[in-house]
């Protein structure tokens, strides 16, 4: 028998005052409430229990024992209880990577409008282009975007919404060199590389209502974000790819031109991923439930914004 239920049998013991009693309590028998005492007696090398034909009484040594398991079993219902509680009602530190685009315009944004709604949940958030290790107990949540199909894993994912990139250019480079006509002119421009796990790097697939052209661009500038590309962009280096999200700010303000406004880039889907679990976190399942309709709702209105810069 394990010490923890050992622990119980010597309590009950105690407050019932005879093995009789303790034993109709837990619904055993006396023998087997006999057995545990006596293991215990024999792996502590003492005697816990003064046994008579009519009722125990502590030892001095039961006495100490006593005060000390009746806080440790205190202790584990406790945490047994704030365990189960876990699974109703979102507390504590809820862990989430994200891709840093998506992460600075969505997820960011997100946590505040959460956090509202629940203030017991403290949120640790991580932002690089790594993919992250979700096995390894250090994340709850991760957050990425892609253009490929999510390859087969033990991972639980959630389409949290979709959307798409856009050329932009600044007004100083359209005036210098001039803006491209159709995607074939784009060989004669200086192309901003974006180096990310959603873009296919060099090949820049164009969509338009009628037309669809891969075009392998080339550029003396290679960066690894959004947003380092935007401030690239913004300064004149060449014509870029840039998400949605991290273009609207610019071409409200003058700062960016949108290229070829008549063609998309590659459609990007954005997911939450979180290891399997049979019984997840409150945190964890409200955020992931928060999070799929807020970002919905944003890239839906991101697209309407765009529409009116075509």
């Amino acid at each position: 028998m394990d010490t923890v239920n050992q622990m119980r049998i010597f309590v009950r013991i105690a407050e019932a005052g005879t093995f009789t009693a303790a034993a109709r309590t837990l619904n055993t028998s006396p023998g087997a409430i006999s057995r545990a005492i006596a293991e215990l007696e024999s792996r502590l090398r003492t005697r816990l229990l003064h046994r008579t034909t009519r009722k125990v009484a502590l030892t001095s040594a039961g006495q100490l024992y006593l005060q000390r398991c009746a806080q440790i079993l205190s202790d584990i219902e406790k945490a047994e209880e704030e365990a189960s509680q876990a699974q109703q009602r979102p507390a504590g530190q809820l862990r989430v990577h994200s891709f840093t685009g998506c992460g600075m315009y969505y997820v960011l944004p997100a946590i505040k409008e959460y956090r509202l709604k629940y203030p017991d949940v403290a949120v640790d958030l991580t932002l690089s282009q790594d993919v992250p290790q979700l096995y390894d107990g250090h994340i709850d949540v991760a957050v990425i975007t892609t253009s490929s199909p999510l390859p087969d894993s033990d991972l639980i994912s959630h389409l949290l919404g979709s959307t798409v990139s856009i050329l932009c250019a600044s007004p100083a480079y359209i005036n210098k060199i001039g803006a491209p006509s159709t995607p074939d002119d784009l060989v004669d421009h200086d192309c901003l590389i974006l180096r990310a796990n959603a873009f296919p790097a060099n090949d820049w697939l164009l969509e338009s209502l009628d037309r669809s052209a891969v075009m392998k661009v080339s550029g003396s500038v290679t960066l690894n974000t959004a947003e380092s590309t935007a401030l690239a962009v913004k300064a004149s280096m060449g014509i870029g790819v840039l998400p949605v999200y991290a273009a609207l700010d610019g071409l409200a303000d003058g700062s960016l031109v949108r290229i070829l406004p008549e063609y998309t880039l590659q459609k990007m889907n954005l997911y939450a991923l979180h290891p399997s679990r049979q019984y997840t976190d409150a945190k964890i399942r409200t955020w992931v439930t928060f999070l799929r309709e807020y970002v919905a709702t944003s890239t839906a209105r991101d697209l309407l914004l765009l529409s009116s810069y075509a």
